[in-house]
């Protein structure tokens, strides 16, 4: 490892005295903890773990750890952890942004200054990348002061490489054993969490000391079981991207005629469309899971739309408010058909202007590609990612929606159906709500998260997720603990081998936030219901309140 990885004297990437002043008044909030962090603890090992899926598998592929329990902190007890422990902790950042990463840093941090004597703390910069290429900076109380209760993974950064051949496993290993890492702390999503374990794995399998912890980040909200209650960042990204939708209602409400599709981050589940609903009242809002369970077609999809804009001009309403998730195409049954089919025709012909490369189509998805707006079509055949496959991400899902919604609304309007003007806009919110101010929420639990990640490895242990519940009650009576990330795994069959995966959590239609949702959403559709809940870019009492589907998911639970 050259030694022009490290950077000797590590100088913050932020200037205080540029902040705002609701940047600067966060600085110095001293968050609460749980009761359990306070004093002394001990921390309890749980029953023998399984697998989500496939235990036999998951068993094959982690011979080490499977089966290991989870654990939690108890207030005092037999086996206190000794505070004259030195630990060489290292701490990385995988994957995309979310609000509070920060502050899981600063409690790693500050568990290790307050509970440890002499300890060193490393910040890989650039994402697992610089656990390969040794790139890291030692943290010091100056240089986390700047990232303090900010949004934001700048302390540090992110990346989204993999550790996954067995050079790169070698390389972790030369880092770890040169800089003497007794622990590791891995902030990230479901592959991150993975890659965690894998890691956790690979170290205790090569008996190196170097134990590995993670900690549950995404804003998409769909890294979540019964023992982690939810992701960090959801919180404040809902809260942020509900604040847009609460300013495009009343911008609705006050020109009297536009209708705007909102698009709400969210590759895959649906979580943070419908939390969103849950907070603002929209019009009209489309949730994956359901489409996916009632085998809607986006014809019958935008039918839907479509009728409720006619029923609502019977009233008086020439404007509206429509949510849709980003992950929406991959819920239709026939639209990942007709990918398909393009895939494999692109791969091998060339599409002629005269269109005789249709034939090669199936009749329904001619008649789906026919149906589609022109813009929509060009996406679907030019824009290929290196695999020659169509970039569903980049496909404009809501401005797909209003040109349907447009062509129906014409053809009514003919028929004497419909007798308004329809004019619409669109809206993609997404990068703006992954490096927010955290909320309150977000900034005790990230603080908590890290503290029990320090609390997990100072007792010795690995291959678990910090998980911090009882989320519904004040900061001081949540519980901390760990859960066995293979416990949460399951498998993917992938090039003809089994490959571990946490799966993702999806929005459950029998679950209480949906039934809560559904309940509303006639009223709301008719009824302008719309609710603006202003900013939460700050610390305080008022903005203390969790998210509506956390809240309700707890709830059920109890």
């Amino acid at each position: 490892m050259s030694s022009s990885s490290v950077n000797l004297k590590a100088v913050p990437g932020r200037l205080t005295s540029s902040y705002s002043e609701v940047q600067a008044s966060r600085l110095d909030v001293s968050l609460p903890l749980p009761s359990v962090l306070k004093s002394s603890f001990s921390v309890v090992d749980g029953p023998k773990s399984s697998a989500a899926g496939n235990p036999e598998e998951i068993a094959k592929l982690f011979p080490n750890l499977f089966g290991q329990p989870s654990a939690v902190l108890n207030p005092g007890g037999s086996s206190v952890l000794s505070k004259d422990t030195s630990l060489k902790i290292g701490v990385v950042l995988s994957g995309g942004q979310a609000p509070g990463g920060h502050n899981v840093i600063s409690g790693i941090f500050d568990y290790l200054q307050h509970r440890t004597s002499g300890s060193t703390v490393y910040g890989f910069k650039g994402g697992p990348a610089g656990i390969m290429k040794g790139k890291y900076v030692e943290l010091s109380a100056e240089f986390v002061y700047p990232y303090r209760n900010q949004g934001g993974f700048d302390m540090i950064a992110s990346g989204r490489d993999k550790i996954e051949t067995p050079e790169q496993f070698k390389q972790a290993e030369e880092t770890a054993k040169t800089l003497d890492l007794d622990g590791l702390v891995v902030i990230g999503g479901d592959d991150s969490n993975t890659n965690a374990c894998l890691l956790a794995e690979h170290f205790r399998g090569k008996n190196i000391k170097t134990l590995v912890i993670g900690c549950p980040k995404t804003i998409d909200g769909d890294l979540k079981s019964k023992e982690v209650p939810v992701s960090f960042g959801f919180d404040t990204a809902c809260k942020l991207y509900s604040e847009m939708i609460g300013n495009v209602m009343t911008d609705a409400r006050s020109t009297g005629k536009y209708y705007h599709f909102v698009r709400l981050m969210g590759r895959a589940a649906s979580h943070i469309t419908l939390e969103c609903a849950l907070e603002t009242h929209p019009n009209i809002t489309i949730i994956g899971e359901e489409v996916a369970a009632k085998k809607q077609t986006l014809k019958s999809v935008t039918d839907y739309i479509t009728d409720i804009i006619c029923k609502r001009s019977e009233l008086g309403f020439n404007y509206g408010v429509i949510l849709i998730p980003e992950g929406l195409i991959d819920f239709i049954p026939e639209v990942q058909q007709l990918i398909a089919e393009l895939n494999e025709i692109l791969a091998h012909d060339v599409v002629d202007e005269a269109g005789v490369w249709k034939k090669k189509l199936q009749s329904q998805s001619h008649e789906l590609f026919e149906f589609l707006p022109p813009t929509i079509q060009e996406q679907l055949l030019l824009e290929r990612d290196p695999h020659g496959n169509v970039q569903v991400a980049k496909i404009e899902t809501e401005k797909m929606l209003l040109q349907m919604v447009e062509t129906e609304l014409d053809k009514r309007k003919q028929e004497g159906k419909y007798k308004r003007d329809f004019l619409g806009k669109t809206h993609f919110f997404g990068y703006e709500g992954r490096c927010g101010l955290p909320t309150n929420f977000d900034a005790n639990y990230c603080y908590a998260l890290g503290f029990g990640a320090g609390a997990l490895l100072h007792s010795g242990k690995t291959g678990l997720i910090s998980s911090v519940g009882n989320l519904a009650a004040p900061v001081e009576q949540w519980t901390v603990g760990g859960t066995a990330l293979t416990s949460l795994m399951d498998v993917e069959r992938r090039h003809g081998k089994f490959k571990p995966v946490i799966k993702k959590a999806m929005v459950e239609l029998e679950g209480a936030p949906f039934k809560k949702f559904a309940s509303f959403r006639d009223e709301w559709a008719l009824k302008n219901r719309y609710v603006n809940p202003g900013p939460i870019q700050f610390l305080g009492p008022a903005a203390n309140a969790i998210n509506n589907t956390l809240l309700l998911e707890l709830g059920a639970q109890a």
